[in-house]
């Protein structure tokens, strides 16, 4: 417009009718852009949808955005611009050329979470410009979206002998005699619980969904401890040691709930992560939940008031941690009850204080009583979980004898 009263101007000095006309259609351009705009009334509509919304790291999810025109005119130079945290990648970027009226639009971007966490995409945005390229104006579409990236679970085979027992000892035996048919248990609906295993019986009875649990006998408890200490780790990233523990605690969680043992998942300090229900079954979803959403601590120390395993099954993954450390996982613990540890040789992952002596942590750990696996980043997680059974069944054939 400023351009138009210049030239309007110099056509009046210079008595230029072509420039008047000139000068005319430029001021009169954006008027008719703010009329046009506001009898179109741009209407956009957006569903955001995400498949699946729970991935492991380092898989592929798949984000399908839908929009809907509902303006009295089609849409036209639409720019639409998710909103994608760095760790997921860069922000998607699409190029709407023409959106008709009423119409819709399916558009698709993939995504490779490399670093496990909950993560929020979106919100969702759009620039709309009118067909003269004079009007630009923002408008958020769709907000956020959860996507749950859970740790790397890696398959384990077997178990420690007599794991989940709660006495140290090989029970094969105590399981397998009297054996009878499998124990069925009738208890509320909870998400995720399979439909088929409804008892119509019992939910017309009670009024309330019932779901029949046929399980093998339970096989008692186990206690898994992850050190999350910053200053007991090395690495940033993806690659950093603690990363590698929180995949291993989610594995061998996994491989325990596939043996029929309960788990109880705590911290250096003893606080509980996520504990099984007493009635026996088990939801891998929420575990890994609990594992995506853990944070470290700045503690320097482990710090267990009492047993961390409550007298069950332990098997603690530790990181670097010094002779008061590991005395706090010794002095509540008997000999009596099963103690296992995935010492992490920490240095490995990434240059640190000097600190980090894990030759000596496996000494004060053995000389407790304790079956302990040294871990290093180019030993497969297979095989130190293979390592850390063959030395439970030594422990179990040691107190035997």
């Amino acid at each position: 417009m400023a351009a138009g009263v210049a030239a309007g101007l110099c056509s009046l000095v210079l008595n230029e009718r072509d420039l008047l006309r000139v000068a005319a259609f430029i001021i009169t351009l954006p008027v008719l852009v703010a009329v046009v705009t506001a009898v179109a009334r741009v209407g956009l509509r957006a569903q955001r949808q995400i498949t699946p919304s729970r991935v492991q790291v380092g898989g592929r999810a798949e984000v399908t955005l839908h929009l809907q025109s509902s303006g009295r005119l089609p849409t036209g130079g639409l720019l639409v611009t998710d909103g994608v945290p760095y760790a997921l990648g860069g922000k998607p970027r699409f190029v709407v050329e023409h959106l008709p009226r009423h119409g819709g639009a399916q558009l698709k971007y993939g995504l490779q979470p490399m670093l496990r966490g909950i993560q929020q995409i979106g919100p969702l945005k759009a620039v709309v410009t009118d067909p003269f390229g004079l009007a630009e104006f923002e408008r958020e579409l769709a907000g956020s979206t959860r996507l749950v990236v859970v740790p790397r679970v890696v398959p384990l085979r077997g178990v420690p002998g007599g794991s989940g027992l709660g006495s140290g000892d090989d029970g094969s035996v105590r399981l397998n005699a009297g054996k009878g048919e499998d124990d069925a248990v009738v208890r509320p609906y909870r998400q995720g619980d399979d439909l088929r295993k409804v008892h119509w019986r019992s939910t017309a009875k009670r009024d309330e969904m019932m779901v029949r649990v046929e399980e093998s006998p339970w096989r008692g408890g186990t206690t898994v401890l992850l050190d999350r200490r910053v200053v007991g780790h090395r690495g940033a990233g993806a690659a950093s040691s603690l990363e590698w523990a929180v995949s291993m605690a989610a594995s061998v969680c996994v491989q325990l709930h596939r043996h029929g043992h309960q788990i109880r998942l705590v911290t250096e300090t003893g606080g509980v992560l996520i504990t099984d229900h007493g009635d026996g079954s088990h939801n891998d979803a929420l575990l890994l939940d609990a594992l995506a959403a853990l944070q470290p601590v700045h503690q320097r120390e482990i710090n267990c008031p009492a047993d961390p395993g409550h007298g069950q099954e332990l098997i603690a993954i530790v990181g670097a941690a010094t002779a008061a450390s590991l005395a706090q996982l010794i002095r509540y613990r008997t000999r009596g009850a099963r103690s296992l540890a995935v010492l992490l040789d920490v240095d490995a992952w990434g240059p640190g204080d000097g600190e980090s002596d894990p030759d000596g942590a496996a000494a004060l750990l053995t000389g407790a009583g304790w079956g302990v696996v040294k871990a290093r980043p180019e030993v497969p997680m297979t095989q130190i979980w293979a390592d850390l059974c063959r030395t439970g069944t030594k422990r179990v054939s040691g107190v035997g004898t």
